[in-house]
């Protein structure tokens, strides 16, 4: 009678150990890719802060105005007015989790960085400005200037909900409480392209459910996606609207958060 075999063949052995192997180098990689992206993150919310710095520096030297951004009398985008400030340190355009670039006539992307010309100077970025902050000296559009923050001490309120600067598709935008969610990401042809529901700029999962913003008070700090719809953008900006109600329906891409 044969002796029944209970042990391992050395097969058995080095299929398990080669499984084991694979399994360990998935999850180092898994391990390494999140440690990476936070730290892109962290990396975001330090140049956020560096731009709360130029921002404090520019209103401390214009009796806390903001720059007029759109005006029609005296246009001025927030990447030439703080330009003495940054003194063409470009790397601080940057949010570390963009990996290219929107020309003008492309889509826009949540990993694309926004391209524009502004006086002979090509400024390429990820972030970009709430232009409600402008210091606007007449209506713009269908726009007020009674609705413009104008001043970092142009009211009474706090200034930690109200948006600044943040991660972003596009240089400048004005969100309003009514704009929609994109159905899907990047369903949104943003940029230039993209002139109505332009909460989308900034409605980007760059960085997991969460975007950074540097704000009014020019303290920085990421934001919950669909927690976008109940910061004050502008001075009338009504913060529980449809979009913060218990039966707003979301997108999925978005249900999730």
């Amino acid at each position: 009678m044969m002796k029944r075999q209970t042990g391992f063949t050395l097969i058995e052995v080095l299929v398990v150990i080669t499984v084991i192997a694979v399994l360990i180098g998935l999850y180092s990689a898994l391990v390494q890719n999140r440690a990476k992206k936070k730290a892109q993150n962290i990396v975001c919310q330090m140049r956020l802060k560096q731009w709360g710095l130029m921002f404090k520096l520019y209103t401390d030297d214009n009796e806390g105005k903001f720059n007029t951004g759109h005006d029609p009398v005296n246009t001025d985008s927030w990447m030439d007015a703080l330009r003495p400030y940054y003194q063409d340190e470009w790397e601080m355009f940057m949010c570390p989790r963009t990996k290219t670039v929107a020309y003008p006539g492309d889509d826009s992307g949540t990993y694309k960085a926004w391209s524009l010309t502004v006086e002979g100077v090509e400024y390429i970025s990820g972030y970009g400005i709430n232009n409600w902050t402008n210091n606007m000296s007449t209506n713009i559009g269908d726009r007020p200037q009674s609705w413009f923050w104008g001043s970092r001490y142009r009211t009474i309120r706090p200034t930690n909900d109200v948006p600044l600067l943040g991660d972003s598709t596009w240089y400048a935008s004005w969100p309003r409480e009514e704009d929609r969610p994109m159905a899907k990401p990047d369903d949104f042809a943003s940029g230039s392209n993209g002139t109505t529901d332009e909460m989308n700029h900034f409605c980007i999962d760059r960085h997991n459910g969460v975007t950074n913003f540097v704000f009014r008070d020019f303290s920085v700090r990421g934001v919950g996606l669909k927690e976008l719809w109940t910061l004050k953008w502008h001075r009338e900006f009504n913060i529980t609207g449809i979009w913060t109600q218990p039966d707003a329906q979301w997108p999925a891409w978005l249900a999730k958060y």
